[in-house]
């Protein structure tokens, strides 16, 4: 175990070694920790696999990390060009998408930089920007921030150049989240956290649709021809599970206040 995630297994690891008669570790990013489906998926994976999936929450780019090291049997993350990298690289045997959301831009009601009205989601980050409005980044390498960095170079614009309205936290999702919740600021978010996310006070959703706000989740097992020790039976199998029409009514019925969080897209190993 890395000094760096100390602190980050999740204690979502339902039910037990006890209980089940395989374990492996799973590392996800804490956008999907904090959406809540893995309450909803872990008991039931225990119940049709007998496997206790133990969930390291990190940023997609740590998660990737964990996998390069074999230190985990899989990986579930939302960043599409790392996953294929991580593949290319050796480390990952394949890479199978699961579900899909999008990010959201969250922020004051009041809304001071006027984002509500945009036409595109780097025209929000442009009026943020002018206007200077506080700005909560992840500033963690998650996906979530590979994202917003990716839109804020589509604007033309250096998060580096930003002044102090700008904020970078070097936290996960629910962190970035209470940090402009107090400020208040704005911050771009999956729409699944938002949702889940129980201490909103000023904040409101602000800007949604444009199609680049797109947010993939892939499913990715670590190559067991690189760390002979992982657990590649059990990652099949439960990849098995979740490309199923059992996972699909699992994942799409998932809902907050009658909102969908995940819409399940599972397709064949590539």
């Amino acid at each position: 175990m890395k000094h760096w995630f100390i602190g980050a297994i999740s204690a979502l690891a339902l039910g037990s070694a006890a209980q089940a008669a395989d374990v492996m570790k799973m590392a996800v990013t804490t956008s999907f920790n904090n959406s809540g489906l893995a309450d909803v998926l872990l008991p039931e994976i225990a119940a049709d696999l007998d496997i206790d999936v133990q969930l390291l929450v990190v940023g997609t780019g740590q998660a990737i990390k964990l996998g390069e090291a074999g230190d985990v049997d899989a990986i579930l993350v939302h960043s599409r060009s790392a996953e294929e990298a991580f593949v290319e690289g050796g480390f990952g045997s394949h890479r199978t998408e699961i579900m899909y959301n999008d990010f959201v831009f969250i922020g004051p009601k009041e809304d001071p930089a006027g984002i509500a009205t945009s036409d595109a989601a780097a025209g929000a980050l442009t009026a943020i920007a002018e206007t200077e409005a506080n700005f909560v980044s992840r500033g963690d390498d998650s996906g979530t921030h590979k994202k917003e960095l990716s839109l804020w170079a589509e604007a033309g614009l250096d998060p580096a150049t930003f002044g102090d309205w700008y904020n970078a936290v070097g936290a996960g999702m629910g962190a970035a989240l209470n940090t402009a919740s107090g400020m208040p600021a704005y911050v771009m978010s999956d729409r699944a956290s938002w949702l889940n996310f129980g201490n909103k006070g000023e904040l409101a959703l602000l800007y949604a649709g444009d199609p680049v706000l797109f947010n993939q989740y892939a499913y990715l097992p670590v190559n067991a021809e690189l760390h002979d020790h992982v657990k590649n039976d059990l990652a099949l199998r439960l990849e098995e599970w979740l490309v199923s029409d059992r996972a699909k009514s699992l994942i799409n019925d998932y809902k907050i206040n009658g909102e969908t969080l995940f819409v399940f897209n599972a397709k064949p190993a590539e």
